[in-house]
């Protein structure tokens, strides 16, 4: 299978970078938390199931209806028990995790790009407009 990728130094030197980071133990610490998720078909019929009852009642709440106390106590219970569970637990902090550095990455990157040399600590801070995701923000912060 041919890639459609033209292999250009930059696109040589961004294989290399993702090479890099399979290798790191914190990856594959994210990934095995991630496929223990995926391979626990319980967990994740508990999980879809909480994430469709928080969007129910966050729609309700968009809408202007008033919340059902014992609808918000039985989410809550839910919650708590997905939480207690340490391969829900595992997942959602490796998603966090896997975020975290997905977000480190673009904002070097992209800083880089918007200044024309490698920033400086400084220069990732967020001061430089928009906390660092440009000048009109990402709305991530």
């Amino acid at each position: 299978m041919h890639s459609t990728i033209e292999e250009t130094p930059i696109m040589q030197k961004t294989r290399e970078l993702c090479e890099a980071l399979l290798a790191q133990p914190a990856m594959k610490s994210i990934r095995q938390r991630i496929d223990a998720f995926l391979d626990d078909e319980q967990t994740r019929s508990e999980y879809d199931d909480l994430v469709m009852k928080g969007q129910t009642l966050q729609e309700k709440q968009q809408n202007g209806e008033e919340l059902d106390q014992a609808e918000v106590a039985e989410f809550e219970k839910q919650r708590d028990t997905l939480l207690a569970n340490p391969v829900a637990r595992g997942y959602l902090d490796a998603q966090e995790e896997q975020h975290e550095l997905q977000h480190s990455i673009t904002k070097f990157v992209k800083k880089t790009i918007e200044l024309g040399r490698l920033p400086e600590e400084e220069d990732l801070q967020g001061g430089g407009g928009g906390g660092g995701c440009g000048s009109g923000g990402c709305g991530c912060h």
